[in-house]
Parts: structure tokens; sequence; C-alpha cells
């Protein structure tokens, strides 16, 4: 069910302070920093080939979210549905359509299906703030 993880969706309270900590200090390179919606958001990039970094203002709680792409959101859910694992409301971001999925533990894990797959590049070298 599960293609690869993509994203590792991190809450950011002081957005500038993680981009420089991430850039300058373990040496990655910043993609974008979007501003929207009334929120922040920046994209870190630290090895090739590795799940990209989402800095997220607006995020909830202090621990990450491993997003996984999936190649059906509605397979997906219904899926794990089946399994009996269930999973939250939906929610949009610039790569498509995801729901977070309920966990045991503390872990925070989401599921998404790639449909807008130019939107990586669009984004890239974006930079607001």
């Amino acid at each position: 069910m599960f293609e690869q993880l993509d994203f590792l969706y991190c809450p950011s309270p002081d957005i500038e302070a993680d981009i420089a900590h991430y850039t300058e200090g373990l040496g990655g390179e910043l993609v974008f920093a979007i501003e929207a919606f009334g929120t922040r958001v920046a994209q870190v990039a630290l090895a090739p080939g590795a799940p990209a970094v989402l800095l997220a203002q607006h995020l909830d709680g202090d621990r990450p979210i491993l997003i996984f792409r999936v190649p059906s959101l509605g397979d997906a859910v219904a899926e794990l549905d089946g399994r009996g694992v269930t999973s939250g409301p939906e929610f949009g971001f610039p790569h498509g359509e995801g729901v977070e999925v309920d966990m045991p533990g503390p872990q925070r894990t989401a599921i998404y299906e790639l449909t807008r797959p130019e939107r990586g590049a669009s984004l890239a070298g974006r930079k607001d703030f």
C-alpha cells in the first residue's frame, strides 16, 4: 500500500530559527519558504533522496508527522479501515490530499495521494520570508 516516505512534517513555532539551524548548522538547503493562508511553511533538503523536511508554523503539537505516499488515497483508507485502522479528517497540501492515520502510541503518521506532482517544482526557490 505504501509507496514511500515523502515528508517529515515538523511543527515549528520559530520557523526562522529552525530554518537557520537546518541550513547553517546542519548544512541543509532551503528549498522554499512560503507564507500563505496566515502561516509559514518551509522545506529543507538534508540529503539526496531523503524525505523532505517540512517546517510548519501552523502544525499543532510537538511531534512530526511521517507522510507516506500511496497510489490511491481512497483505496488506502478503505484498506486501512478493513484492517480496523481509523483515520482522521482529510487535509490538503500542495502535493495532493491526505489523511492522518490514528495510531495507538505517540507517533503521528499520514498518507497522501500525489495528485499535483508539479507543485513541488513550482514552489522551489520561492522565499516569501
